[in-house]
């Protein structure tokens, strides 16, 4: 049998903000206040290793605890670090429709490329009531929005018919994937044009596989370039290789994503290892202990030394 060599798969849509997106943390100090100067420093970190985008204000940035003051600052503070080497995304969602349409024009005053918008959570609003929710967002700015399905978090999915309307929006141009339906993700991307982005990182390839766009990834906080390379030996069309790669940094996924702790406590606990800068958590979260620091930091150096690289110097006891 002859094997032609496989051409790499065309890119989908893509927005200003890229491929490779980190969901960075906000840095705090060890009083609780907002670091301005540390989130410069980690987004030029991050931006350094490979993260075309960054996106601020999300879940993982402790959304629900920074005051809206303390967003727009955060937007110009990593405007200012990264320049125009990387594109910003603000997370802007809320459970009030007004409150978000504020945020994204505050966001959009401050310096953001995009906005990402959850679904509103905890009301269940039904679908018609989400869709007139996204299009008044998005109406708001002269921003492209990203919208974001993660139906476990806020109790409602944006329904792939729903999605497929949405995309007719000028500006609505994405979707952050937290829905784990690969069926109605392919039936999105079979009818519209969205760049669609998985927030899960152990889908990172599957998601890039049947023609999705990247990712938006919180351990890409402590391994930006392994995420990365996972994106640039598939499209390269290394197909076995991307494969090895996504499976390598699976036990970081696992234990910073599916240990029974958010995200945002887990990233920051292994970043404060990495003497990066993060801080704590403000409540009603709670700092990783110790243990799980340390737990952290040892799956972390075992996923660096398969790359091939020395873990990052200067930790933090």
């Amino acid at each position: 049998m002859t094997h032609t060599a496989r051409t790499p798969a065309p890119a989908a849509a893509v927005p200003p903000f890229g491929r490779a997106l980190c969901a960075m943390v906000t840095p705090f100090t060890e009083a609780g206040a907002l670091d301005l100067d540390g989130a410069g420093r980690l987004a030029d970190r991050l931006v350094s290793e490979g993260c075309d985008g960054l996106v601020l204000s999300g879940t993982t940035g402790e959304s629900p605890t920074t005051t809206d003051a303390e967003k727009s600052a955060l937007v110009r503070a990593v405007r200012e670090a990264v320049g125009d080497r990387a594109s910003i995304l603000a997370g802007v969602g809320t459970a009030d429709t007004r409150h978000t349409v504020e945020l994204a024009r505050a966001a959009e005053k401050a310096g953001a490329d995009g906005l990402l918008a959850v679904t509103p959570y905890y009301s269940r609003p039904p679908q018609d009531a989400v869709e007139a929710y996204f299009r008044e967002v998005a109406d708001a700015t002269g921003l492209p929005l990203a919208l974001y399905d993660i139906p476990g978090r806020t109790g409602t999915r944006i329904e792939p018919d729903t999605l497929i309307r949405l995309a007719g929006h000028p500006r609505i141009v994405a979707v952050k994937d937290c829905a784990y339906d690969l069926l109605g993700t392919q039936k999105v991307l079979a009818h519209t044009e969205l760049a669609y982005y998985t927030g899960c990182d152990e889908y990172v390839l599957a998601l890039r596989a049947i023609g999705g766009t990247g990712y938006v990834s919180t351990v890409a906080n402590a391994a930006p370039g392994a995420f990365r390379a996972i994106l640039d030996a598939f499209d390269s069309g290394d197909t076995a290789g991307a494969a090895r790669l996504q499976r390598r940094v699976i036990p970081l996924v696992e234990a910073m994503m599916a240990a029974g702790l958010p995200g945002a406590v887990t990233a920051k606990a292994l970043l404060g290892r990495l003497g990066l800068p993060a801080g704590p958590v403000r409540a009603p979260l709670r700092s990783a202990g110790r243990e799980t620091a340390d737990g952290l930091l040892r799956v972390y150096e075992e996923v660096a030394a398969g790359e091939g690289r020395r873990p990052a110097a200067g930790r933090e006891g």
